[in-house]
């Protein structure tokens, strides 16, 4: 009985030791992929969508209509307001466009998709509450950051070091603010730069800039908000030709979408406008156009119909979370 007891001894012994190194080799076999993979990734440089919605993000508050209820019923997920996150693996380091209402949540998804929780700087469009209430986080009840550039164009840097509580990031050093010019390049490595780009919007506070991001490979058009395409002093269509993709303000899907509101107070382009501006246009041109920045109103914040239909005319629509790849 002794024998066999050490013979099933024995054949266990050699039946963990052979697994075992099974395992061992799979382990090795697993770490060599990944660090191929992260080998790939590291000479990347790509654009993540951390937010598609309009400046009360989704749902709304106060929002009682059918499609904000569906989230609250556990129907539909949150939909972040804009925010895009720029990553360069080459350099290790991490740009936020727009500092929102929901900057702690992004911050933390730009974090974990770069593999980095680098943050070399904020790029600000205007003084709309969804593109700058983030900063708040970076203040001394926050994050309490030091010296964290954030890149501004001439009346939103004399707004934030003039009007509190934003005044406060700048004299205690969270922020140090930079400077842009229309229209001129900003070089954040030896291949990847951001050239702001002035449009017309309602400017209580601030100008309005979009902006083009180039690398040696390709390039981003990010313009979320913009009053009607006529009345800039470019032609969006040659604007969007320059580029490989273009994310662009589609706040409201058609006229009469706010049925107790003057719609010509916010005068954003509608969705199906700016379908017909690029209608005439090959379909390479259109495929180019991701639309972005959705009112709660917009159906094109959910799945359903609408997106269906412009999809079938050839355009895309931005979703939370995906990639843009710049440079492989």
């Amino acid at each position: 009985m002794f024998g066999c007891t050490l013979k099933h001894l024995i054949s266990l012994l050699m039946k963990i030791i052979k697994y075992g190194f099974i395992f061992f080799l799979g382990l090795v076999s697993y770490g060599t992929m990944a660090q191929t993979t992260n080998q790939g990734i590291k000479s990347s440089q790509y654009i993540t969508v951390l937010g598609i919605a309009q400046d009360g993000g989704y749902p709304q508050a106060g929002c009682t209509a059918e499609h904000c209820l569906r989230h609250w019923r556990g129907e539909e997920e949150k939909r972040h307001v804009v925010s895009l996150g720029l990553t360069d693996q080459e350099s290790g380091q991490n740009w936020l466009f727009e500092a929102t209402p929901d900057f702690t949540a992004q911050l933390q998804q730009l974090q974990q998709a770069s593999g980095s929780t680098n943050l070399s700087g904020i790029f600000l469009t205007h003084a709309h509450m969804g593109h700058y209430a983030g900063l708040l986080q970076l203040g001394r009840e926050a994050m309490g950051a030091k010296g964290m550039p954030v890149y501004v164009m001439p009346r939103m840097k004399e707004f934030l070091e003039t009007n509190a509580p934003w005044s406060q990031l700048v004299a205690l050093g969270n922020i140090k603010l930079i400077l842009m010019e229309k229209d001129q390049p900003i070089q954040l490595t030896s291949n990847l730069r951001v050239t702001p780009l002035k449009v017309p919007h309602r400017d209580e506070f601030s100008e309005t800039v979009g902006f083009r991001v180039e690398t040696i490979e390709k390039s981003l058009l990010f313009i979320p908000d913009i009053d009607k395409w006529p009345l800039w002093e470019k032609d969006i269509r040659a604007e969007v030709a320059r580029v490989d993709v273009a994310l662009l303000d589609a706040t409201f899907y058609q006229e009469g979408e706010l049925p107790n509101r003057n719609m010509s107070e916010i005068p954003h382009p509608f969705v199906a406008e700016t379908i017909t501006l690029f209608s005439p246009l090959p379909a390479a041109e259109k495929r180019k156009i991701k639309f972005i920045h959705f009112n709660h109103t917009n159906p094109l914040i959910l799945e359903g119909p609408e997106r269906d239909v412009v999809n079938k005319l050839g355009f895309e629509v931005a979703t939370e979370g995906e990639r843009i790849v710049l440079k492989k």
